[in-house]
């Protein structure tokens, strides 16, 4: 069993990097003439460009690790079949139950190294390519109305809400464009203050540069003006919210790891906002190393099938089109998911129960009938 299993496992490991590698060596190439026609007019140098799409590999592997996954392994078993290996392997004792448990082993390793990409190595790569992509282009703003912010906190005065609305980063990672909004418990407002720009210190305390304070006094003295305005080269204010929330609310979602996702969640549902969004993607995430799992038992019937069921590249094309089909269902399902008000976890593991069902399906049929 020990022969067999570094026959299959080399055979292969090396079709699914061949694969991986093609992919990425493609999307590089898109990516950096992409790049190339953004930076060109505004004086940037080609290799500013090579930087910036070198900076997408990590996010493009674990995106398209499942896919090289499924189109690696059905052809590895699709040529072991089409050599008459696999035949072979299954008159010397190779079980469906023996080959399912290999290939499961194989799957969780390439489950682990999705995970260690997607959760360590894309988010600060991305992190660093949007940065870098700010600093190119002087700066980077938040589409829409800008990210917004909520808060609670008790003060001495009472409770407080605060909505904060941040409106871009600067190529430096400092926040632009910035109001605080204070209301008191009843819902008035009693402070406002714009601030060019601000950065949160790992305690949580804000920055602000070149701010303007705007108060209104609940209870003023007699000849005392109804609004008062304070111009400040430099404004400390106090925060229960860090460094990590801010940068989920400024950055895309890429750009964050999954216990980043489900820590800014849980904020959100702290605050009372919307976090179905962030649940969703947090599963999503959380679930997709097993992804390939999922593919590896899916391209498992290909090594049962008849070499006159059809040629290598016609299995190969099956694979390539049971591949760009589960991509498409997986980034269907959240967007199904959240406007169906589905269950977070539900929505983000529905594709690969499917596709799990189907392969498995697919591969007692052709175990028990061919």
């Amino acid at each position: 069993m020990r022969t067999v299993r570094r026959l299959l496992y080399r055979d292969i490991v090396a079709s699914v990097g061949f694969v991986a590698l093609a992919f990425l060596a493609l999307f590089y190439f898109i990516d950096f003439v992409e790049t190339l026609g953004e930076l060109g007019p505004k004086g940037r140098t080609a290799l500013d460009a090579a930087w910036s799409a070198a900076l997408e590999i990590p996010g493009h592997l674990y995106e398209l690790m499942p896919i090289a996954v499924l189109i690696g392994t059905i052809y590895s078993l699709a040529r072991l079949a089409q050599s008459s290996e696999y035949t072979i392997l299954r008159t010397g004792g190779l079980g469906p139950g023996r080959a399912l448990a290999l290939l499961a082993g194989l799957g969780v390793a390439f489950s682990a190294l999705t995970l260690f990409v997607g959760d360590y190595v894309a988010p600060r790569a991305e992190r660093e390519a949007v940065l870098f992509k700010a600093r190119m282009s002087g700066g980077m703003r938040v589409g829409g109305a800008g990210a917004w912010l909520k808060e609670r906190r008790l003060t001495s005065a009472g409770e407080r809400s605060f909505s904060i609305s941040i409106g871009g980063a600067s190529g430096r990672g400092a926040m632009t464009d910035v109001r605080i909004f204070e209301f008191d418990e009843d819902g008035r407002l009693l402070v406002r203050v714009e601030a060019r720009e601000a950065q949160v210190s790992e305690d949580g305390t804000w920055l602000l540069q070149a701010a303007e304070e705007t108060r209104w006094p609940r209870a003023r003295a007699a000849g005392q003006p109804p609004v008062e305005l304070r111009r400040h080269e430099q404004l400390q204010w106090p925060s229960t919210l860090t460094q990590s929330v801010v940068a989920a609310a400024v950055l895309p979602l890429r750009t964050m790891s999954t216990l980043e996702l489900w820590r800014y969640s849980a904020h959100l549902a702290d605050q009372e906002q919307s976090a179905q969004r962030y649940q969703i993607q947090f599963w999503k995430k959380a679930l997709y190393p097993f992804a390939c799992l999922v593919m590896v038992a899916l391209a498992l019937p290909f090594a049962y099938l008849h070499a006159r069921a059809g040629g290598i590249s016609l299995k190969v094309f099956g694979g390539i089109m049971l591949g760009i089909s589960f991509v498409l269902l997986n980034n269907l399902a959240g967007h199904i998911g959240q406007l169906s008000g589905w269950a977070p976890w539900a929505a983000a593991a529905s594709p690969s129960l499917l596709f799990l069902g189907l392969s498995m399906a697919a591969f007692t049929w052709l175990v028990r009938y061919r």
